[in-house]
């Protein structure tokens, strides 16, 4: 396990583990009723509980999610990474944006970024990631980052679907990864007005 949680630039993000002074707003959203597809809302002591998961997480499985910040403010955007809580059937890929920061594609940017070096410094061979088939935005995402609804992958709890991501292999110099960059490098430009409903 890594003595320190490992730091990740992308193009407009920087992603660190999370740290003492990011709870204020990690709690006022899982407090609100952006964490309904989450278990949520919290309270207090839930929402306290959860942060404390998310920081030792990383000390006991070797991997978890990281705070999303901002290269040039350093404001937080949500987090982004790797999830296993005892019970959960597979290793999941997971993502948060805070709501007011939602539709500018940090979620795209900060996931597909963790996605990357779970397999390449962690030799992962795949990953899913669990969604409440209500939350369309989050299967949106998962399906722009070129996940798959797995039918037959087993659930935590049977009310979630599996969505299963490529491989490395299948990954790697696709026309999926290619998307992804182009993607992010739209948001990335200042110009850029995305239409339609915002998605993370």
């Amino acid at each position: 396990m890594p003595a320190t949680i490992p730091t990740i630039e992308t193009k407009r993000l920087i992603l660190r583990g999370p740290e003492p002074e990011d709870y204020p707003n990690f709690k006022a959203t899982f407090s609100s009723y952006r964490a309904r597809f989450m278990g949520g809302p919290l309270n207090p002591y839930e929402s306290w509980m959860l942060y404390a998961a998310e920081i030792g997480h990383w000390q006991i499985r070797g991997f978890g999610m990281w705070m999303i910040h901002d290269k040039v403010t350093d404001e937080t955007y949500g987090m982004a990474g790797g999830w296993k809580p005892a019970g959960w059937p597979e290793r999941e890929i997971a993502w948060i944006i805070w709501p007011e920061k939602a539709g500018k594609g940090y979620a795209l940017e900060a996931t597909s970024a963790a996605r990357r070096y779970f397999y390449d410094t962690l030799g992962w061979d795949g990953a899913v990631s669990y969604i409440d088939p209500k939350n369309l935005d989050s299967i949106r995402l998962a399906e722009r980052l070129g996940a798959k609804k797995d039918n037959d992958a087993e659930t935590i709890d049977g009310s979630d679907a599996v969505y299963r991501h490529p491989s490395p292999e299948v990954l790697k110099g696709s026309q999926i990864a290619h998307g992804i960059e182009m993607e992010i490098s739209h948001y990335a430009d200042p110009l850029f007005k995305p239409k339609g409903w915002a998605i993370d």
